[in-house]
């Protein structure tokens, strides 16, 4: 369900360094930053608008990032860098940030330290990856503010990375002019080097380099998993989060050669055969042909960011050893992506399975079995949600488990409240929603004016958001008076997941025994 937010909330426009007047200053490698309060009078800074990597424009387009360059005085960091490169994908995006511009490698901090005694406080740091499939999303977002982490006495860098064809595009030359023989994650790059600046510079804002845990939805859950295996990034990080979101199969990474093929098919569809020519297309034409027959930019293994597959580097026991939280949500995918407009019985559910998945449609329904039409909705949507992000999640989180490094497996249930001024489109929900967690695992409900909230949705925030804290602070999202929440067990058999809701509890975990077989069947469609 997706609903027409078409509004804007208010944006400030980006200004280049300036002298400023007031506001907690503090000195990172590159120079002096000056922050402002997150709320008038309160006591979280925030600093906007850092930049962490020289802009990827000109020739710097499509290459590893840069270090970004030093300035002389105090730069004002009081507002959004522009966001990355992207269309206007999904409503319910709102930006803080003036435009899109290739010039957008900058990251945002929330700190509730004592600026004056900053490099004593070493408080724990979260380091949060926006979702919107790799090609939309931004940091500035509302729902990833890191004013109410930060509350809880935590240190907040959300960040800016390439999108879409400026993130994801691989070719034969830009290969061949890499040092390292690589090309195509360019967007992920640009996310290890953000997370090497906050390891270098996180100290100045209170924040501990020795306690950085990474979170993100969606494709910032997906880029999570793959710094967890990355050897740019793996050694940098104690903890992550993952919501809703895996590198690892089902999903497909592309091989180098084959996503260099996609590019080269995609340079030879515009006539314009050379890397100087591909680097002098304006930024804005780029993206309005980057939808090349359907094309969808994402990583690849490229041999530098990612030197094997994900399950490959959990094999060889090299992957991040971490506590980790990661779950899903009740409904990532809806009933309908399976039926289409078709009335939910039983025939038309049998029908719809056996199109989209041929030979394997029947061990489906013995999968995902629905006896009677009261049951083709739930079905039909465990179906859609694990063939669309689910399945993967689990695949991550039974990676993670089987290191023996402590594992927090969720599941969350809560459907949205509806919405206040504007008309849902499509059918209600039957659960939570792919997405809709975010606001209240950060704390953000108010920063989303599109829903009533209830007191019932700020129990579940008040929840879920102490739980994040916690993982961040202590490797543990135990503690107080939470409902117990036991780390997941070494034995198949004993696998619990926390289900967070009204009433949040852990139950048992039958599903997951489906889930090797899921894995394999959906890797063939």
């Amino acid at each position: 369900m997706r609903l027409g937010l078409g509004f804007a909330l208010a944006v400030a426009a980006f200004t280049t360094p300036v002298e400023a007047a007031d506001g907690p200053v503090v000195s990172v490698e590159t120079g002096k930053l000056q922050g402002v309060a997150a709320t008038p009078g309160g006591p979280v800074q925030i600093f906007r608008g850092v930049p962490y990597a020289r802009p990827p424009v000109g020739d710097l387009r499509w290459r590893e990032p840069r270090p970004a360059e030093s300035w002389q005085g105090v730069r004002a960091a009081d507002q959004f860098g522009p966001r990355c490169m992207q269309k206007h994908m999904w409503d319910d995006m709102f930006f803080r940030s003036p435009r899109a511009d290739e010039d957008c490698l900058y990251l945002n901090v929330w700190t509730p330290a004592n600026l004056s005694k900053a490099s004593s406080a070493k408080l724990p740091v979260l380091v949060y990856i926006y979702g919107g499939g790799f090609i939309a999303g931004t940091s500035d977002e509302p729902r990833y503010d890191g004013a109410a982490m930060a509350a809880r006495g935590i240190v907040v860098v959300t960040v800016n990375y390439r999108l879409g064809i400026f993130g994801f595009f691989a070719h034969p030359q830009l290969t061949g002019e890499s040092p390292h023989h690589a090309s195509g994650n360019y967007g992920l790059l640009d996310q290890a080097a953000a997370l090497a600046w906050v390891k270098r510079n996180i100290a100045a804002f209170g924040g501990d380099p020795k306690r950085i845990t990474v979170g993100g939805e969606s494709a910032g859950s997906m880029s999570v998993s793959g710094m967890m295996v990355s050897p740019l990034t793996r050694s940098l990080i104690v903890g992550v989060i993952g919501e809703s979101g895996s590198a690892l199969p089902p999903l497909h990474l592309l091989t180098l050669a084959d996503a260099e093929k996609k590019g080269m098919d995609f340079a030879e569809s515009l006539q314009v055969p050379t890397l100087p020519q591909l680097r002098a297309i304006p930024a804005d034409k780029l993206l309005s042909v980057q939808d090349f027959q359907g094309a969808h930019w994402g990583p690849d293994i490229d041999g530098y960011y990612f030197t094997e597959t994900p399950e490959e580097t959990y094999a060889a026991g090299k992957a991040a050893k971490t506590a980790s939280l990661i779950g899903s949500n009740s409904e990532e995918g809806g009933a309908s992506w399976l039926l289409g407009d078709a009335a939910p019985n039983v025939g038309n559910y049998r029908e719809a399975v056996q199109k989209q998945f041929g030979p394997d449609a029947d061990r489906l329904l013995q999968l995902y079995p629905a006896a009677s039409d009261t049951d083709v909705v739930r079905a039909a949507t465990e179906l859609a949600s694990d063939r669309f992000i689910a399945a993967g999640t689990w695949n991550w989180f039974d990676h993670q488990r089987k290191t023996g490094w402590p594992t927090y497996y969720y599941y969350y249930t809560p459907v949205r409240p509806q919405p206040t001024a504007f008309k849902a489109t499509g059918p209600a929900a039957y659960g939570a929603l792919h997405s809709a967690e975010i606001e209240y695992a950060l704390g953000n409900l108010d920063a989303n004016p599109a829903y009533a909230w209830t007191d019932a949705d700020r129990k579940v925030s008040a929840t879920m958001s102490a739980y994040w804290a916690n993982l961040i602070k202590t490797g543990n999202p135990d503690g107080g008076d939470l409902p117990l929440w036991p780390q997941a067990s070494a034995d198949d058999r004993q696998i619990q997941r926390q289900v967070i809701d009204i009433d949040t509890h852990r139950v048992a975990f039958p599903e997951q025994a489906r889930y090797p077989e899921v894995v394999s069947i959906m890797m063939k469609h």
